[in-house]
This record gives C-alpha cells, sequence and structure tokens, in this order.
C-alpha cells in the first residue's frame, strides 16, 4: 500500500505536460491540496478534493482533467484512511473523465486493480489486471492475476495465465513453485504439473519434489513413470524409510517392472529388512511369475511351498514348473502335495507315467 501511495501522490504533475492545460489557480490548489496530504491533513484533502472534482466534472476537456486529478488525490487520502475500496472508486471515476490521456488511464487502471485487491474485491482486480496486460506486458502483474484467479478457484484461467508467466520467468520462489503446482493440479492438468516438475527435478531436489512428481506420475496415469521416478529417488539415497521401500515394490508392480520389484523385495528379504514370513515370500514368488523369470520364480515357489509346507503351495508350484516345461519339478512338487493328501495333485501325477 506504501509503494501505492506514493504513485498517488506524485502522478498528477508528472501528467500535465501531456494532458490539457491547467489554469494557474487549479495548479496552485492541487500543489497545496498535494502537499496537505503528505502532512497528514486526511479528511480535509478528501472533502476538499471532492467537491473541486464534482465543481469540474462537467465542464470542459481541462476541467475534466483537473477533476481527474482532485479523485487521484482523494484516491491517495482515502488510501491512507486504509480505505481502498472507496479510493479504488475515486479512481474508476478520474478514468473516465474526457480530459484524462490514455496513459494516464492506463496507470490508473493499474493503480485501482491493486486497491481493490487489497479491499478484497478479487473479481473487480482480476478484471482490471487482465484488461491492463491486454495494454502491458508485466510479469509481476501476470503472477499477481494467477494468484488472485487461483483465490477465486477459477483454476482454468489460472493455468492459462500461468503458462503465459511461466515463460516471462527463469527462475521461480518457492511461493511462484507452491502455485504452480496448486494450479496444474486443480486445473486438472496432472500432465503440465509433471513436466513441469521433471524439467526441475535433479540429485538436488528435496524429497518432497520427488515425492510430489511420482504422485502426480500416478494421477496422470503413467505408473512406470511414477516407478522410474521413486526408483532414482531411491538410487540418489533420498528414500530411507521401510513405507518408501514398500512404495517402489508396488509402483514397479503397477508401472510394469516387475522383475525390479522382485528385486527389491528379494534383497530387502535377504539383508532382514523385511521379515520372512508366508506372505512376503507369497509376494516374492508372484512377483517373479509375473516377471516370466522361469529360474527365480520356480525358485520363489519351492521356497515358498517348503515355509508353508501346504499342499495348494506345492500344487502351484508344480503347475507352474510343468507349464513352463520342468519337468522333473513339476513331478517332485506334485509328488510332495499328493503326499500332503492333495487330491488334485495326485491326478496331475498320473500325466507322469
Amino acid at each position: 500500500m506504501k509503494r501505492l501511495l506514493i504513485l498517488l501522490l506524485s502522478v498528477w504533475s508528472i501528467s500535465t505536460q501531456a494532458s490539457p492545460a491547467l489554469p494557474g489557480d487549479i495548479i496552485a490548489d492541487l500543489n497545496a491540496l498535494q502537499s496537505q496530504l503528505q502532512e497528514g491533513s486526511l479528511s480535509g484533502v478528501v472533502e476538499h478534493a471532492n467537491a473541486q472534482a464534482e465543481r469540474l466534472a462537467s465542464g470542459n476537456q481541462s476541467d475534466q482533467w483537473a477533476s481527474a486529478l482532485y479523485q487521484q488525490l482523494a484516491a491517495g487520502a482515502l488510501a491512507r484512511q486504509d480505505q481502498p475500496a472507496a479510493a479504488a472508486d475515486r479512481l474508476a471515476i478520474a478514468r473516465g473523465l474526457s480530459g484524462v490521456d490514455d496513459d494516464q488511464a492506463t496507470k490508473w487502471l493499474r493503480e485501482e486493480a491493486s486497491l481493490r485487491r487489497a479491499a478484497g474485491q478479487r473479481d473487480q482486480a482480476i478484471e482490471l489486471l487482465s484488461e491492463w496486460l491486454t495494454l502491458q506486458q508485466d510479469s509481476s502483474a501476470m503472477w499477481q492475476l494467477t494468484r488472485l484467479l487461483a483465490q477465486q478457484a477459477r483454476w482454468e484461467e489460472a493455468a492459462n495465465w500461468l503458462g503465459q508467466a511461466l515463460n516471462e520467468e527463469n527462475a521461480l520462489t518457492e511461493a511462484q513453485q507452491a502455485l504452480t503446482l496448486a494450479i496444474y493440479r486443480n486445473a486438472g492438468q496432472s500432465d503440465q504439473a509433471l513436466n513441469w516438475l521433471l524439467d526441475g527435478l535433479d540429485a538436488q531436489s528435496d524429497l518432497s519434489d520427488w515425492r510430489q512428481a511420482a504422485g502426480l506420475a500416478q494421477q496422470a496415469g503413467q505408473p512406470g513413470v511414477a516407478a522410474g521416478l521413486w526408483e532414482m529417488a531411491w538410487q540418489l539415497d533420498k528414500l530411507t524409510e521401510q513405507e518408501d521401500r514398500w512404495l517402489l515394490i508396488q509402483l514397479h508392480l503397477s508401472g510394469g517392472t516387475p522383475a525390479r520389484a522382485a528385486e527389491h523385495l528379494e534383497q530387502a528379504l535377504a539383508t532382514g529388512d523385511i521379515v520372512r514370513d508366508e506372505s512376503n515370500l507369497r509376494l516374492l514368488a508372484n512377483t517373479w511369475q509375473q516377471a516370466k523369470d522361469v529360474e527365480k520364480a520356480l525358485s520363489a515357489w519351492q521356497a515358498l511351498a517348503v515355509h508353508t509346507q501346504a499342499a495348494a503351495d506345492w500344487r502351484a508350484y508344480g503347475q507352474l514348473a510343468y507349464a513352463w516345461g520342468e519337468s522333473e519339478r513339476a513331478q517332485r512338487a506334485f509328488s510332495q502335495a499328493s503326499e500332503l493328501g492333495d487330491e488334485e495333485a495326485a491326478q496331475w501325477l498320473t500325466s507322469f507315467n
């Protein structure tokens, strides 16, 4: 607000060069009123500026230009009194007077937008900033407009302006990064968000950035990309928690790389990081089977059957071995299942006679 006050205080004297000439008494009165404003005589400035603005508003172009300047001074006083909405109304009136040239009207348009924003009149601020940006190129204004649209949950419009704002920026602040991600997510543009995140990912990126990228890849229906991102984060030692390992395994399974999932699971079992129980052994067997690695899948199924000593597991091991042409293994597995009372396995054994 302080920067805006400085602008409101200084515009009129500079702009007289390109605008209709003003009578000497009006110039003197404007100067005196501006001095009162700088000294803090706010109520007096508003009252006198109002009276002069209304008196001159219906006159010729010079009068209307003077009226606009009085409105501008009233806006400055009202802004200092923490009345941004009333100050914005004054600038709106000033912009509409015929004695105001286009350059000055454009400046006041931008200042009115800032006042509307300060007053919480976001929709009006959005309209004004949008209009101003059709006349001027300004990166900070684009970001302001983008944030206002996001605050109003106008996500698609925010995403459109965000694209333009990103084209103007080389490095984003943390706030801009957070805003970018929020807009793309809420606008349903997971692909865009993912591409944006991928561009900025490197070995120095925080774990939160890797997590966000992997999550967005899942949302965008790209489980393979999600698995690749999580794998890279693992290799970079970004991930240390047990739940991170489990998520890595699940991502590889859903992402079409079951062999890599099985390798992680096997390594964790070997080091004791994961308990060697029935559930985990069964997952390992199914994962190697999904990966179609004959030797490792059969070995995993055999280890599961040995652990559980369940007839159904020996039979499943035998059926898989038979399907893959491993007759000797299949026969031994069916024999073990039959000894445990599995009638179906006994029937399978007849095919070897």
